[in-house]
């Protein structure tokens, strides 16, 4: 697979499919508590949890944002070892996403709800900045640390436009704009492999240069081998 358009457009990549996910999910955690899928199973969040813990300091409290993070479960995990939930934004283009995550946090007695989460078409307006940190403009980079997980794998699941155009295509540079320079960009995917993450979001386009990634166990099929999941790092030079 070259590029994102060589997949076809899916339910998956419509607001219309997460919203109604969200809205049964916010349902489900206000009637028994229940807090959602966890995307990509719990091992996901411990495997970027672990890569976090060993290249991102926790003082000074790193700025930690993730783009498209549903109900949260990566970022309260973050915090639950030991990053700073003020300095942590979580955003998603589905209201009720943003109303689960808050919820969930507000029932939590850890200090979650300290975790700021916000409702952000990241495909066409950049998140708000933090209370208290710069405005994030186009050509301002603000984060320590971006994260995506399975929000790529959505997005090039969307119908391309009138013109032609994935809008996938937009998403990789926009990325590479929120980053601060000495900062990363961590993602996991399961459309993707590490070697195709690595053609989309290391380029002159994103300013993106390939860092690392988390091993994932392999699988045979038909004499090829390969992952379930992809997870790469990525570092904006200094």
């Amino acid at each position: 697979m070259s590029d994102t358009t060589d997949l076809n457009p899916s339910k998956l990549g419509t607001k219309e499919h997460w919203d109604d996910v969200y809205a049964r999910e916010l349902s489900n955690f206000e009637e028994i508590g229940d807090e959602g899928e966890i995307w990509f199973g719990e091992d996901s969040v411990e495997k970027m949890v672990d890569w976090v813990q060993d290249y991102i300091a926790k003082e000074p409290a790193p700025t930690i944002i993730e783009i498209g993070a549903g109900n949260g479960m990566l970022l309260f995990a973050l915090h639950e070892a030991g990053y700073e939930a003020t300095r942590i934004l979580g955003v998603d283009y589905s209201a009720d996403a943003v109303k689960l995550a808050r919820a969930i946090g507000d029932s939590r007695a850890d200090g979650a709800n300290a975790i700021t989460f916000e409702e952000c078409d990241f495909l066409r307006s950049y998140p708000q900045a933090l209370p208290g940190d710069q405005a994030i403009e186009r050509d301002i980079s603000t984060w320590d640390l971006v994260l995506d997980k399975g929000t790529f794998d959505a997005i090039a699941l969307a119908e391309r436009d009138n013109s032609g155009k994935a809008p996938s295509a937009d998403y990789p540079p926009r990325i590479g704009a929120t980053v601060k320079p000495g900062g990363y960009f961590l993602i996991t995917s399961c459309n993707f492999t590490e070697e195709e993450l690595i053609s989309q979001f290391a380029s002159s386009s994103t300013g993106l240069q390939y860092h690392s990634k988390v091993t994932w166990p392999k699988f045979s099929f038909g004499g090829q081998q390969g992952n379930v999941y992809s997870t790469v790092a990525f570092q904006k030079p200094a």
